[in-house]
């Protein structure tokens, strides 16, 4: 079971690949450590402070742990020592099973693994843009919301690349994958100043924690409650992955790259519901909840946009999927 986080990738049956090691070790996140039961009973605790805080302010707080590769299609590796009933979202799950904020994604892919689409890119960390939509009518129906009726009919585009995984290989495989247009009724109406002055460099792609922006909706039929989300790549300030299909859903979005979670700005912005999203991997740092989304604009971060400075080195497993690569 051990092995030493330098050894990144594993390669799967039929080209799959999965992230193992890294920064985060996630392979080692599968075994029931003393300090891995301290870590997620921590996750226990702040859940339950986030969602009664949020009460108190007249807000519903959700919390979805997307899963990692391995904790979905365990069937796709071959000969990996691991558990994956010890999967940490599996274990949150078990822990929070009568608690309504907390959206259980791992046992409903798991279900639906063997459908007729992955749910995930072979060689990539990330879902797909199939796991994306999966997750979102999931977090749909604990919101009490309903889809829109035509998303399912958007024009649809493919992308073929190197992929985050496949990028770690000599051979460097390339996979081709469909998305949607997303960006139809809603319209990006603020964009922080990380997030202008990265784009204005052509850097995108390199932008991750801080990014802020927000989305309206004016679509008469649609749903009219505001939502903040917290999140990561996996959610993306693009309109491209969550953050886009959510937009496309609500009256307004507003999505902040941060797993600490900035109340002040959530008091004062009064959402209707509250949403946080983070990769299964990151469950290996409990945030503290004192992020500042408005002092993190400003300074060496906003600096860092600089078009001759070194690009910022993503977390393992956070480089931004369904951007064309010249985003």
């Amino acid at each position: 079971m051990r092995r030493r986080h330098r050894e990144i990738v594993h390669v799967g049956r039929d080209g799959w690949l999965f992230l193992i090691g890294g920064t985060n070790g996630v392979l080692e996140q599968y075994r029931a450590t003393l300090s891995r039961w301290w870590r997620l009973r921590g996750w226990v605790k702040l859940i339950e402070t986030r969602a009664a805080r949020a009460q108190a302010l007249g807000i519903r707080y959700l919390h979805v742990v997307v899963p990692e590769k391995l904790s979905v299609y365990d069937d796709r590796t071959v000969d990996l020592r691991y558990d994956p009933r010890q999967s940490p979202a599996r274990v949150l799950g078990r822990r929070l099973i009568n608690n309504p904020a907390y959206v259980d994604l791992l046992s409903p892919m798991r279900a639906a693994r063997d459908g007729p689409v992955p749910l995930y890119y072979r060689t990539d960390t990330h879902w797909n843009y199939e796991g994306c939509r999966f997750a979102y009518r999931e977090l749909m129906r604990a919101c009490g919301a309903v889809p829109p009726a035509d998303l399912d009919a958007r024009q649809r585009y493919e992308t073929t690349r190197v992929r985050d995984l496949g990028e770690k290989l000599p051979d460097k495989p390339v996979e081709t994958a469909s998305h949607a247009v997303l960006d139809r009724d809603a319209q990006r109406v603020y964009a922080s100043p990380l997030v202008a002055a990265y784009e204005a460099a052509g850097r995108a792609p390199d932008l991750h924690v801080g990014a802020h922006v927000c989305f309206r909706n004016d679509r008469p039929d649609i749903d009219p409650r505001t939502l903040v989300l917290f999140g990561d790549s996996y959610a993306h300030f693009a309109p491209i992955m969550l953050t886009g299909i959510l937009a496309e859903s609500f009256r307004e979005v507003h999505f902040v790259w941060s797993s600490s979670i900035d109340w002040a700005y959530v008091e004062r912005v009064k959402p209707d519901l509250l949403l946080f999203e983070m990769a299964e991997r990151f469950v290996t740092r409990l945030p503290d909840d004192t992020f500042d989304i408005a002092t993190y604009q400003t300074g060496e971060h906003l600096a860092a946009a600089d078009p001759v400075a070194p690009p910022v080195q993503a977390p393992e497993g956070e480089t931004p999927e369904g951007l064309p690569v010249q985003a």
